[in-house]
């Protein structure tokens, strides 16, 4: 029997705002973590400190993918840059619910609103314009 390949995608594009999307679809576990954690840590390193990532496709994350997405946040945060996180399934939000990083991460229902944030000009006041977030929205309702 041969082994079960995982569903993941990663792809990468620039936004009119600045922004740098990577648009995350599958599953984000110990098989698939590395690679995730490669390319974000190489669009990092080469400069982008306004990051997207979607994760509008991803299926499951473990707790190797919440340290990919935590590091990043750390590189991101040490260049003086932003993160947001697109997220609308109700299963992966209730895991950042669950782990209290709903609060740590920028989580937004759809991309337009992650965008906006990371480029938010740093010399307004935080939260003065923020869209409102995936928890306050009715994202996971039915």
């Amino acid at each position: 029997m041969s082994p079960v390949i995982p569903h993941f995608e990663l792809a990468e594009d620039s936004s009119d705002g600045g922004a740098h999307v990577i648009r995350v679809r599958g599953e984000i576990h110990v098989s698939t973590a590395p690679e995730f954690a490669s390319r974000l840590s190489a669009a990092i390193d080469s400069g982008k400190t306004a990051v997207v990532l979607d994760m509008g496709g991803v299926e499951f994350i473990d707790s190797t993918g919440l340290s990919v997405l935590l590091n990043g946040l750390r590189l991101v945060t040490q260049l003086q840059g932003r993160m947001a996180i697109v997220c609308a399934n109700p299963t992966v939000l209730r895991l950042f619910q669950i782990t209290s990083l709903d609060t740590t991460f920028d989580i937004f229902c759809n991309r337009a609103q992650a965008i906006a944030h990371v480029t938010q000009d740093p010399t307004e006041p935080e939260g003065a314009e923020d869209p409102p977030t995936a928890e306050g929205s009715s994202a996971g309702a039915p």
